[in-house]
């Protein structure tokens, strides 16, 4: 009856040590999910060019972190973006100013 017991004990303790250890690996893959989420907003640019829905008009200038930037925007450099603000004819995003950020006053 003590072998028997021994072996149930024994059992448990392998399920256990098995669920523990998913637990483990779910926490280590969530953890480098969230450092390379880290690391890709890091490496956001600084201002970035929204286009329209036809993919060739320019809609608006953002800074780098706007919320209101859609898919359709990429990264351009910061002299870009005062060339499209001043004589791109480009709106600047009424939601994170960039033309206040890039000191252009209208």
């Amino acid at each position: 009856m003590l072998r028997f017991a021994r072996r149930v004990v024994e059992h448990q303790a392998a399920r256990q040590l098995a669920l523990m250890d998913r637990w483990i690996a779910d926490e280590e893959r969530r953890e480098a999910e969230r450092q390379r989420r880290l690391t890709v907003r890091q490496a956001a640019p600084d201002w970035l060019i929204e286009r329209g829905l036809n993919g060739r008009t320019t809609v608006y200038v953002h800074v780098g972190g706007c919320t209101s930037a859609g898919g359709r925007a990429k990264g351009i450099s910061r002299d870009e973006a005062v060339h499209a603000l001043t004589e791109g004819d480009v709106d600047p995003c009424p939601l994170c100013r960039p033309d206040t950020a890039l000191g252009i006053l209208e």
